[in-house]
């Protein structure tokens, strides 16, 4: 019999196909909803999760015949993998394939804040549009500005470099500073603090962890200049909600635009959507048809091996 897998979102199809021909696939094929994935966890042999939802300790441990979890995305904070791996459970994610991408979201996001595409575009739809006015809309120019990455893996390699292209003067701060990249890049480290008093755009591009939960907040904030743009594409709990709303609303920051919230998705009555300044986007990091066929390709190829007990391509154990 073939092995029985259940994937929590719908997949390209080079993908899909990869796996159907070597599983009995079960596919969860709305997006309205959480699918029921702990109900299906104690049949599975394999699991395919291509969103966030939770793949707790327990869950895991429901699931006997379980050999692979296999994550379309590189972060995979919503998978218990010290579980999985005490229950000989292979994880696999899919680093490196969505790093440009990303960045050309992380880009496109800064420019639509920066110069008020969203709400100009909102406008002429509306039919409000009636003669040429020189005093609407006015924005911030991205070149010659002072960007701050905070953050500075590959995506953040990657803004870096897209900045050079608009003449930004590129700060960035990381844990372990990289002399390499300043000299390839001619980019400048900055303490957290400088880097958050200095930068016209200061973008977020740090995993989700402990540390980083609410790395900015109020105090953050007033560090910021009034004219500040923030962009955040890592993950929702990064920024304090709360502490974004109070520094939009009271001009402590200029605007922000949020490719992801927290919680995720956000709220219908949540006070940022009340916000002018505020631009939110429903999680496009990697969305493009190429970038996302790669993903789901190399979760195929860690699904297949794990079910095979071969070594995962992409392991998240090393």
């Amino acid at each position: 019999m073939k092995p029985k897998i259940f994937l929590t979102r719908p997949i390209p199809e080079k993908a899909l196909a990869m796996m159907e021909a070597e599983c009995e696939v079960d596919i969860w094929h709305t997006s309205e909803i959480l699918p029921p994935t702990a109900e299906r966890l104690p049949g599975l042999d394999g699991l395919v999760t291509y969103s966030h939802e939770p793949v707790t300790a327990e869950m895991i441990a429901s699931a006997p015949n379980l050999k692979v979890i296999s994550n379309v995305g590189v972060g995979y904070n919503h998978i218990d993998a010290e579980a999985a791996r005490a229950q000989g459970v292979a994880v696999g994610n899919t680093p490196g394939v969505l790093s440009e991408t990303t960045a050309d979201t992380t880009f496109a996001q800064l420019l639509a804040a920066a110069r008020h595409l969203v709400p100009a575009s909102i406008f002429v739809q509306e039919k409000r549009w009636t003669c040429y006015d020189p005093n609407i809309f006015h924005g911030f120019d991205v070149h010659h500005a002072t960007l701050g990455i905070i953050g500075m893996g590959r995506i953040g390699y990657e803004v870096a470099k897209r900045a050079l292209g608009f003449d930004m003067r590129v700060l960035y701060y990381k844990r372990t500073r990289r002399e390499d990249w300043e000299a390839a890049l001619g980019i400048e480290y900055a303490s957290f603090d400088r880097l958050l008093e200095e930068s016209d755009f200061i973008t977020l591009h740090v995993p989700m962890t402990e540390e980083t939960h609410h790395l900015i907040g109020k105090e953050e904030f007033q560090k910021m200049k009034p004219t500040a743009i923030l962009v955040n594409i890592a993950r929702g709990p990064v920024v304090d909600p709360a502490a974004l709303y109070e520094a939009l609303k009271n001009g402590e920051i200029a605007r922000a635009a949020l490719d992801v919230t927290d919680p995720e998705p956000i709220p219908m009555d949540d006070p940022l959507l009340t916000l002018d300044n505020a631009l939110i986007f429903p999680h496009l990091g990697s969305s493009t048809l190429q970038t996302r066929t790669r993903m789901a390709t190399m979760a195929a190829e860690n699904l297949l091996a794990g079910l095979k007990g071969e070594p995962l391509p992409y392991s998240v154990f090393g």
